[in-house]
């Protein structure tokens, strides 16, 4: 053999060789791709391992990794909202069905709640609290039969909150034919669409069924009172529907109440400047007539119908209270069987110093006098929210706004105070 050739034939074994090992390692790396990704657990629906696999490759190529298990779950209010209380916290599963919701508040405490028709949707159904955070936990099946998890927050607005007063206070649940019903707000309602918002969160109820109507007395009160007394023994609640409303000057409601009053016998006195007597009338009756002497004519006791607003034993007068503070008709003295029928000072009670003017002489500074066992049997039988309606004084109208002049207006006049006319 050519000495050559001989290494011209090793030298292309060779070379064969190395194409052949060359092509078998090509072969062996292949076949590793394979094998490694049949092990992904793409068959068994992994979620974890499938995207970790399919974020490799894509990385390469470029694309977007396929997302995982997707229910279309959505969480309202949003984590960063500072939301209303009254505002539900919903969730929905566009792309499948809800599994679970589980809402807690700062105590661990379970919210309750209800799944819509189909379990697509489910809502709060308490209101929540001011300034707290709740915790919300999902579980859904998404539309592939996946399982899909989904956990978010929602934080309540924290503002400086307000609950109107009311008149006859709560305790006072037992009342007259003549009360209003006076909601009291600690700012100003001027706008009429914000005294209507004011009015659809306040509504009462009478059992029987009486008409009354809301009347905005001042722009911080708003009454309500029948078209006549209430009947007796009649039963008014008082719903207040307040809470996480907006009562302007980032004042929100505090809470919602409901006040049930009762009413009793319908006690009316009528004090007449003519004859110097009152009659008082139960249930429509005459049950007593006694003698009084009311304002002088320098101080005339005023006109109309008066509501008893307050009783006391006894009672300290002080004449500064109505803006007489010096000088001979000025005065300070304790009266007995006092009961309160208006802001400026007149109230119906006992005075020993007028027994002899009683029944023929008006001398008082606006009050209607009575010895002591007319005034103790007056204090035994009238109370809060009874009658006394005065006639033949000699004095003007009592103001609509003197604690309690509500009856100073018709029924027409009356509901044309109400926000809605």
């Amino acid at each position: 053999m050519n000495p050559a050739h001989g290494g011209n034939a090793r030298r292309r074994g060779l070379h064969g060789r190395a194409i052949v090992v060359a092509l078998i390692g090509a072969a062996l790396v292949l076949a590793g791709c394979s094998s490694s990704s049949k092990n992904t657990g793409n068959d068994t629906g992994s979620g974890p391992s499938s995207s970790g696999d399919a974020g490799t490759k894509s990385s390469s190529s470029g694309t977007t990794p396929p997302a995982g298990p997707d229910a279309g779950l959505t969480i309202s209010p949003a984590s960063t909202a500072h939301a209303n209380p009254v505002t539900p916290i919903v969730v929905k599963a566009s792309k499948g069905t809800l599994q679970s919701v589980k809402v807690t508040n700062p105590k661990g405490l379970v919210v309750s709640g209800t799944y819509a028709t189909g379990k697509t949707s489910w809502s709060t159904s308490e209101v929540l609290g001011y300034g707290k955070t709740y915790k919300i936990a999902v579980t859904a099946k998404a539309s592939d039969g996946k399982v899909a998890t989904k956990n978010s927050t929602v934080t309540t607005m924290n503002p400086q909150t307000s609950f109107p007063s009311v008149v006859p206070p709560p305790a006072t649940t037992d009342i007259g034919v003549g009360m209003p019903l006076a909601v009291r707000f600690g700012k100003p309602i001027t706008a009429i669409k914000d005294r209507l918002a004011v009015q659809k969160m306040l509504s009462v109820t009478s059992s029987p069924k009486q008409l009354g109507a809301w009347y905005w007395v001042t722009p911080t009160e708003v009454d309500y009172r029948g078209a006549e007394y209430w009947k007796a023994h009649s039963t008014l609640t008082l719903n207040i529907k307040i809470y996480g409303k907006d009562l302007g000057g980032g004042i929100y409601g505090q809470t919602d109440r409901s006040i049930t009053y009762h009413v009793h016998d319908s006690w009316v006195a009528v004090a007449d400047g003519n004859s110097e007597s009152m009659t008082i009338k139960q249930n429509g009756v005459a049950v007593k007539t006694m003698p009084i002497s009311m304002g002088k004519q320098s101080t005339p006791t005023h006109l109309g119908t008066h509501v008893i607003s307050a009783k006391d034993k006894v009672y300290r007068m002080n004449s500064c209270t109505y803006g007489v503070c010096s000088g001979p008709a000025s005065y300070i003295s304790n009266e007995y069987y006092a009961e309160r029928i208006s802001d400026d000072g007149e109230f119906v009670h006992e005075n020993p110093n007028s027994v002899g003017a009683q029944g023929s002489t008006n001398v008082s500074h606006g009050c209607i006098n009575l010895n002591e066992a007319n005034a103790i049997w007056f204090f035994d039988h009238m109370g809060v929210g009874d009658v006394v309606e005065v006639i033949n004084s000699g004095g003007p109208q009592l103001p609509i706004g003197d604690r309690i002049g509500v009856w100073a207006l018709s029924w027409p006049a009356w509901q044309a105070g109400n926000a809605n006319s």
